[in-house]
Formats: structure tokens, sequence, C-alpha cells
């Protein structure tokens, strides 16, 4: 007899799917009275597994009619001339999920065969010898009123917790005090995590929590207050990082796979599980649950589904929230905010401190494969990116989305823009896009923030202009490129740079690259023939005579100062890319 089920279904299975809150396990069954005289004569070791219905065994082919969960009775009529085949036969209903086989000998079988047996124990089915008095039809019903009241019991038990976890929700309650109420309700430790594996709440013992611990071993630090979203909306106000325990995983780490549920150990009554929170077809994240009953294990979807309408609703109102805070900070960047004193005051009422000494930070997405709508996505992700690594160095800082850019405003002693874009970059961890950074000067009062403003986004657009993808400038650092980023005429830039190099200007011809480049250390070391040797590793002579041809290319250049002007300027428009 072959086996067409495929493997057997695990012993942890998903909540609210093959726990006991869902049946009766094989040792609740023999406990009933209508198999007061049977004898678990065999694989004792899958005494907690769950019954969830019952079959009889009619026919010698019965693996196409059994299901997950049955307790299958029979009399071995239909196997009466083939006894040899009871061994096959349990180890082929094992792997469709059977959960037992109780067997009535004496009439049609004499003795069950050691094969069986012994198939039996090392697969942990349950094999039930029943006596030869027993009626198929009371333990049929009785069994099966058994597994109804018990999953009466737990909808019952669903609808309650149910009930006070909406309430919570309706008096507006937010997802601390919906953690609160299900750790208390279920007597367990409660997580919920984002997508990336960050704590959004968490409520419990802390003995049950470190359970959780052992079983998620890779979740990164959280931001505390965060919403997981579609779309990550701009300035989400965090507060202090508070993993919910300790871990050493670095930002932009993989978390663990919140994509379905996952049961993390071997008892469903107490091990560590994992729920996924799912609305409207998107995942946020998930649940996870260490020290709740097996009678309860099956409410935890259930609770999952409230988790989502509590992130949901504090999406929406971030969303709004959001806005209205980047609207602000245009306006005030734009000079149309009004007087400093009514910055200063409204700002504060957002967490902001715009009275003093502050720098504007912009940070861009660089060009990339286009992405269509995940484009937007990507804009969310940078602004919470920078969000995060901001408000961990300056919690008075404003931070905020606009139109293809993330804007902050840092307290000038705070601002460690090299460390802010690294730590932004590794939280933000995208492989085919960067973003470059451009910093302003030091503005003084409110009123000097747009003038500011201009300068960052000035070195962002110059800064990656100079330096590629993934630039980080100040704009003191752009020189004689802000006068060069001003003209917005590029062909006659270009033609400037044909005229003043002639042969040299292009990339095409090797001889004419390294030419370029001897010229450029030259005009950088002021025409220090002994320096610049040094420099490119030339022979004072190979350098003497290489000055001498691009004499005869460009000019007496040693000569004519305006001559050396033009040049270092051709070469800085050469080094600007993207013109």
């Amino acid at each position: 007899m072959s086996s067409s089920c495929g493997s057997r279904p695990p012993a942890l299975r998903p909540a609210g799917s093959g726990t006991p809150a869902y049946g009766l396990s094989v040792e609740e069954v023999l406990e009933l009275s209508t198999l007061a005289g049977a004898r678990l004569v065999a694989g004792a070791g899958g005494l907690d597994r769950v019954v969830q219905r019952l079959n009889v065994m009619e026919v010698p082919d019965v693996l196409a009619c059994v299901k997950p969960h049955e307790l299958l009775l029979t009399t071995g009529y239909p196997l009466r001339h083939r006894p040899e085949t009871l061994g096959r036969l349990v180890a082929d209903l094992d792997a469709c999920g059977l959960t037992a086989l109780a067997v009535k000998p004496g009439r049609y079988l004499d003795r069950l065969p050691d094969e069986m047996l012994q198939q039996a124990d090392r697969l942990d089915f349950p094999l039930i010898r029943l006596p030869e008095d027993a009626g198929f039809d009371d333990i049929l019903n009785q069994v099966l009123t058994g597994v109804l009241n018990r999953q009466a019991a737990v909808l019952a038990r669903g609808e309650e917790v149910h009930r006070a976890l909406i309430q919570i929700v309706l008096c507006g309650g937010g997802l601390q005090e919906v953690t609160d109420e299900v750790a208390t309700l279920l007597d367990a430790a409660v997580a919920v995590l984002d997508g990336d594996g960050r704590r959004l709440a968490a409520s419990g013992d802390e003995a049950l929590l470190a359970r959780l611990q052992s079983a998620l071993t890779d979740v990164p630090p959280a931001v505390e207050g965060e919403v997981p979203m579609p779309e990550v909306l701009p300035d989400v106000p965090p507060a202090d990082v508070a993993p919910v325990w300790p871990t050493d995983a670095a930002p932009g780490e993989p978390a663990p796979d919140p994509a379905g549920p996952v049961t993390c150990d071997d008892d469903p009554g107490t091990g560590p599980i994992s729920v996924p929170v799912v609305a409207g077809g998107f995942t946020y994240g998930r649940m996870a649950v260490a020290g709740v009953a097996a009678a309860d294990v099956g409410i935890l979807e259930r609770v999952a589904t409230v988790v989502a309408l509590v992130i949901t609703k504090q999406q929406a109102v971030s969303a709004v929230e959001s806005k209205y805070r980047a609207d602000f900070l245009r306006d005030v960047l734009t000079g149309r905010s009004g007087a400093d004193e009514h910055v200063i005051a409204h700002s504060a009422s957002f967490g902001w401190d715009l009275g003093r000494s502050a720098t504007v930070v912009v940070a861009a997405l660089d060009r990339g494969p286009a992405r269509g709508p995940e484009e937007r996505v990507l804009q969310d992700r940078l602004v919470a990116a920078w969000t995060s690594a901001v408000r961990r160095r300056d919690r008075n800082a404003a931070v905020a989305g606009f139109s293809g850019e993330v804007v902050a405003v840092v307290a000038a002693d705070a601002c460690d823009v090299p460390a802010l874009a690294k730590d932004a970059a590794a939280v933000f961890a995208d492989q085919d896009r960067t973003f470059s950074t451009g910093v302003s000067r030091v503005a003084q009062q409110p009123g000097d923030l747009p003038s500011a403003y201009d300068q960052a986004i000035r070195a962002v657009r110059v800064g990656r202009q100079m330096n590629g993808d993934g630039a980080v400038v100040h704009f003191d650092e752009l020189g004689v490129f802000r006068l060069l980023s001003l003209v917005e005429d590029t062909a006659e830039l270009h033609a400037f740079v044909r005229e003043t190099l002639g042969e040299l200007a292009g990339d095409q011809d090797p001889e004419a690259v390294d030419l370029r480049r001897t010229l450029q250390v030259l005009l950088e070391t002021n025409l220090n023939v002994a320096e610049t040797a040094r420099r490119l590793h030339f022979h004072y002579n190979t350098l003497r005579y290489r000055i001498g041809k691009l004499e005869r290319l460009l000019g007496p250049f040693t000569d004519d100062a305006h001559l050396r002007l033009n040049l270092t300027l051709a070469l800085h428009v050469l080094r600007m890319r993207g013109i």
C-alpha cells in the first residue's frame, strides 16, 4: 500500500490550525467513558496529537478518504486477507497527517503484527486497541461531542478577547494598550514587531520575554513609536532606541521573515509563536507571543487582526501629521512662515527647536534603475532612515520629506553629517540606489534658514557632479564649482572646454588623457616640476619633455597666468559630472 498524501504536517502548526484548542488530544480521548477499556499498545510519544474529526475504515484503499487530524476506527475487516500490509499502513496513515488508529481485533484480526507496533513506536503514531464490546457509534458520538464542545469554548474565549481589544481601540488605545491587555488576558508575553523585526510594543513577564530572545535572535534595534506602513510615511517621531531584548544585530541586517506563521518551539502550549499582522493584503509585521496556553493559541490570529487595525489607524493619523509638519518646514525653508518668533513657537509644538544655531542637511536619491511605483516607496524609506539617524543624535531636530529629498535642520554642534549619512545608509540598505548629501553653513536664526536650505541643495547637486553618487559635501567645500554650477548653458561650458584644452578635452585617446593628468598635477603644484615628477613617478627630464609637448598643444601656460586660469577652469568643468 503506497501513500499519496505527501509529508505529514509538523507537530506544531500555525495558530488556529491543528492545536489542542481546536480538538482533543489522544490522551484526552482515551479518558472518555466509551474508551474505558481501550489500551494504547504503541506510539506513546504521540499522545499529544490532536483529534479534530473521526473516520471509519471500510475499504482497503482508505488513504484517499482520510484527512489530517483524524482518529481512524477499524475492525480490520478490509485487511483481513492482507494482514502483512498493516505495518506499511501505519507509515502511510502517518504520512497523511492522521492522528491515531484505533483497531478492534478479535473477529477479523487475531492480533496486531509486531511490524505494525514497531512502526507506530518509531513514528510516535498512537495505536489503540479497542475492547471487543466497543461500539463505533458511541465512540463517534462522544468524541465528536467533546471536539465540538472544545471548539465552542475556544470560539467563546476568542470572542471575549476580541471584544475586549475592540473596546480598547474604540476608546483610542494604541499598540501598547492592546499588548498590555493581551498579556493580561492570555497570561503571556507579547511583542509586536514591524516588517524589519523592530519592536513597536511589548508587554508581559520579563522571564517570558527572555524566551522570545532565544527564539528570535536576529531582531535589530528599534526606534520606539515607529509604525510599519506599506509606504513609510515621512517624519514619524521616534523615541529612544528600545529593543525588546539585547541584540548585537546591526542596522540593515536581515530580520526573521514575517511572511507567515512561524512557531519556534516544540510545545504549542508554551513555546514562542509568531503570527503575521496582515491587513488589506499587506504584511505590517508580526506578533511574537511566549507562554500562551495551548487552548488560547487559536485566538492569536484574531488578536493579530486587531493589531493590524491599530497600526492602520496610526498610519492614517501619522500621514496627516507628517504632511502638516512637512508643509510647515517647507514654508520655513522658503521664507513664507512669517516672523522668527512665530516660527520658533510653532516649531516647538512639533518638538522642534528652530531658535538655535542650526545647519540644514539635504539628502536626495541618486539616479538609478527606474522603478515606477516603487520610487515613492524608496523615497519614504529614505525619509525613515534619515529620521531615525538624526533623532538619535538630536531629538529636537526638524526632519521632513519633500518631493525627491529629505531635509533636516540639525543643531550646529550636533551636526556630524558624515556619521549621520553613514547611519542613514545602513538603515536604508538598498543595493541598487544610493543618495547624496549636502550640508549648509550655520544659520544663526530662523530667518537664515532659507539661505542655508539653498546652500544645502546646491551642495547636493554640485557635490554629486564633483564626486559622483553617494557624495557627502559641505557648501564651503564647493569653491569655484559653486560659480560653475550657476552657468545654466551646459553647451557653453562644453564649448569652453574644447576651445581651451583642444585635443586633451576628450577621453578617447589614452595619451591625451595621460597628458591631461600631467597638466592637472602641474597646475595643482603651481608648476613645481620636482613635486609634479615625484607625484607622477616620472623622471625629471621626462616631465620636462611632457611640459614642452603640452605647451605646443595648449600654448605657453608656464608664462601666461591667464592661460593657466583658463586651463584650471576647463579641468574643473571636466570634473563636474552630469553637465
